[in-house]
């Protein structure tokens, strides 16, 4: 190549990889059915991996943030993430259809489970089985818990990690009532976020 010829052009980064594309209907009704019908023992732990490491439709951060305001909203804290998530991405239809790939299944197969109970409930092997259940769902929540810490970890989030530990204590081990702990936690969170903000820049 001479001296005087121009530079080989450099190919665009292909952002597609990187930014992937906002989910249809279509994928989010199936994205959240799956998740439900995987959801033994609570959804948050297929939510957060359906959404974050399968998808990648949100970071970690952002998962957590939705999931920190669906938590202080009336109702069902992972119903308030359907709605949240699929109007995020498609408006009301994708609200919709997330809700109803959410609760849908479930809801068939807890009637046929329902009538089942009723007639062989009393079986003591079912009531050990049932039992198993709930210790795997407790140690799935543990593992949602765990993972969604690691964002604070990785960014040495101490003032994070503090009031998150203040709220666990105040509210597990302390036994004090959650709209009291709540009216506090919540202000004190807000005030430190603009204080370190406003110092950083």
């Amino acid at each position: 190549m001479s001296p005087d010829s121009p530079p080989a052009a450099v190919p665009a980064p292909d952002l597609s990889i990187s930014t992937p594309k906002p989910p249809t209907l279509i994928a989010l009704f199936a994205a959240f059915a799956k998740m439900s019908l995987a959801g033994f023992g609570g959804v948050l732990v297929w939510a957060r991996r359906g959404i974050v490491d399968q998808h990648r439709w949100m970071t970690a951060d952002e998962f957590n943030e939705t999931f920190a305001l669906c938590h202080f909203l009336p109702g069902p804290n992972v119903v308030n993430l359907t709605f949240v998530f699929g109007s995020r991405f498609r408006g009301l239809a994708g609200a919709i259809a997330a809700f109803s790939g959410l609760v849908g299944p479930p809801v068939v197969i807890v009637t046929i489970l329902a009538a089942l109970y009723q007639r062989y409930g009393e079986i003591e092997a079912l009531r050990r089985i049932l039992a198993g259940v709930a210790c795997a769902a407790i140690g799935l929540m543990l593992s949602a818990v765990f993972r969604m810490m690691t964002p604070l970890f990785k960014r040495r989030d101490v003032v994070g990690l503090v009031v998150m530990t203040a709220v666990f204590v105040a509210i597990g081990v302390l036994r004090l009532p959650l709209p009291s702990v709540l009216l506090v936690a919540i202000p004190v969170s807000i005030a430190i976020s603009f204080a370190m903000q406003r110092s950083a820049t």
